[in-house]
């Protein structure tokens, strides 16, 4: 081989050595710029569920109003909130539960006033979105403290409340209603943390099944127990 072959042999084999680098260069920016574009995207997706989830479950349209605690009375009370959140109330508390039928706002402040959610809701809400509600009502939160009750002339369809706190939903769906209960259920405000919403004291008729209790004759009075651990359901125990 003379030596001006083996010159170009040696430079085409450069050539090829250097095509092959380029190549190489190229397709490692093509997988960087690909994994690249991946991650922007996984960042972007999760800022925007993120962001959207936020928005779903924020309490912004949450009202606020302060009362003060320990105002019993045994006559019927008007109230300025509808549902009432806080104010003067009657002695007995109502039992923490489900009813299909309304109860007495007197007793169902005390309940508030003792860390309990009550959740109402309009007669005529169709009976899908009610057992949709009673469902919510049942996974979420501690059970101990949930009251449920059809309210006639609500300002929207479904009305959540507690202790000097309330929302307006207009479907049991709503992300907000499971977060307004997991935050103010039992929460800061609660004036009277630990009562009981239960016991032999507390009342489980329904309006139209008994009137308020008249003012006892004697020195007996309800006797507000306290629990030391509310049961929770199945999704707080996890």
């Amino acid at each position: 081989m003379t030596k001006e072959k083996a010159q170009a042999r040696r430079e085409h084999l450069q050539r090829m050595r250097a095509e092959q680098k380029r190549k190489e260069r190229r397709s490692a920016l093509l997988m960087w710029g690909a994994g690249g574009v991946v991650i922007v995207l996984l960042v972007g997706l999760v800022g925007f569920y993120l962001v959207k989830q936020n928005r779903e479950t924020s309490l912004d349209a949450v009202s606020s109003v302060k009362y003060e605690a320990g105002q019993h009375v045994w006559n019927k009370v008007t109230y300025k909130e509808n549902p009432p959140v806080g104010g003067e109330h009657n002695n007995y508390w109502q039992q923490c539960a489900i009813y299909d039928k309304p109860i007495h706002n007197e007793h169902a402040v005390h309940s508030l006033e003792h860390g309990a959610v009550w959740i109402t809701y309009r007669p005529d809400l169709p009976a899908a979105q009610v057992a949709a509600l009673k469902k919510v009502a049942q996974e979420t939160g501690q059970q101990d403290y949930m009251l449920v009750s059809p309210f006639p002339n609500l300002p929207a369809p479904i009305v959540a409340s507690t202790w000097g706190h309330q929302l307006k939903l207009d479907n049991p769906d709503d992300p907000k209603l499971p977060a307004f209960i997991k935050k103010y259920q039992n929460g800061r405000d609660t004036p009277e943390l630990g009562a009981i919403c239960g016991g032999p004291d507390a009342i489980s008729t329904t309006a139209d099944q008994a009137p308020l209790p008249p003012e006892p004759t004697g020195q007996q009075q309800p006797t507000e127990t306290t629990s030391p651990m509310p049961s929770q359901s199945p999704s707080q125990q996890q």
